[in-house]
């Protein structure tokens, strides 16, 4: 519908990578709907263009803060803070009815019904169930809205110093009111919590529609080798739970993203992410290299049982491979016999 859209924001150029592949899984996988993305004036021009190429509307506004550095420093997030330019999605009002999704997020399959929702639908945050996570979220672009909004902000502030904060204190009957306003998690699914409950994760993470990148270390902040099909930086991935995401999104990244970058940046230097990268690098992964990386960690030394239990109390379980569904399951079979 012409009068519909998925809204993102971008306030830097790390961000508009992300909005980048943003743009590309929600057009491969058939979107019916206007992609918009809002970004700050921080954006430079080469990805501003890039930008241009996947968005059908890319509108540039200012950078709203919350100022509030008390609840900012609390939460350890004071980039949280630059999140409140988030609000100007409510001035898109050419718009009947949007999706606001944040760049960190990327989608797994087609999701145009959740413009059969009403304003404010969102999913539960896995932190405190009876809060929205506002990295998805369905509303109403309204004028009206967007002023109640920053009135709201300017009386009361933000609990957690963050839009969700201030999103989650406006429509603070979102827990109660209406149980059709709250989206099932396979819309917002936070890969930091994904096998916080093993069983569910393993019951229902096939259906799963969008993967949201919480956390500080975000897909961009690992690099890419193209040649081996492996991640370095951000912990490693073998130590993250959501190393299939990861890998997803770096797909989609150097093989239709990048090579835009290089268009657009021509011989003015930036940075990829990806390793010696080369045009002829740009392949998506099979069966076969994903195999290759779990033998590439399966020959890594062992960890003895003092460092793995350090790493479980660090949440660096390694759920891909020892520590995997199956194998604690295996454990506690062995155990009750």
């Amino acid at each position: 519908m012409a009068d519909e859209a998925f809204v993102t924001l971008a306030t830097n150029d790390n961000y508009a990578k992300g909005a980048m592949v943003l743009g590309k899984s929600l057009a491969n996988h058939n979107t019916t709907r206007k992609l918009v993305v809002l970004i700050g004036p921080q954006v430079s021009d080469p990805s501003r263009s890039v930008l241009k190429g996947i968005y059908d509307e890319v509108r540039v506004v200012d950078v709203l803060d919350s100022g509030d550095t008390a609840h900012l420093a609390m939460m350890k997030r004071p980039d949280l803070g630059i999140t409140f330019t988030k609000l100007h999605c409510w001035t898109l009002t050419h718009y009947s009815k949007c999706v606001f999704m944040d760049a960190d997020t990327l989608v797994l399959s087609n999701i145009d019904e959740l413009f059969d929702r009403e304003e404010l639908s969102a999913a539960p945050d896995p932190g405190w169930p009876d809060c929205f996570n506002s990295g998805v979220f369905v509303f109403r672009p309204s004028m009206e809205t967007y002023e109640k909004l920053l009135q709201y902000s300017t009386e009361h502030g933000s609990f957690d110093g963050g839009d969700q904060g201030v999103l989650n204190g406006f429509f603070s009957n979102w827990a109660t009111a209406d149980i059709s306003k709250h989206l099932p998690f396979i819309y917002n699914l936070s890969s930091i919590a994904i096998y916080t409950y093993l069983p569910a994760f393993k019951q229902y993470g096939g259906n799963a529609k969008v993967v949201h990148f919480l956390g500080e270390t975000k897909p961009w902040s690992y690099t890419f080798d193209p040649s081996s099909r492996q991640l370095r930086g951000g912990g490693g991935v073998q130590e993250a739970p959501h190393s299939s995401f990861l890998l997803e999104w770096w797909s989609l990244y150097s093989s239709t993203v990048v090579p835009m970058l290089h268009e657009h940046y021509g011989d003015q230097p930036f940075h990829s992410g990806c390793v010696e990268f080369q045009l002829s690098d740009m392949v998506t992964f099979d069966s076969a290299q994903e195999e290759r990386l779990a033998s590439h960690a399966a020959a890594a030394p062992p960890l003895s049982s003092e460092e793995r239990k350090e790493r479980w109390e660090q949440g660096q379980a390694d759920y891909m491979g020892m520590d995997s569904f199956e194998n604690i399951q295996r454990k506690l079979d062995a155990f009750l016999k």
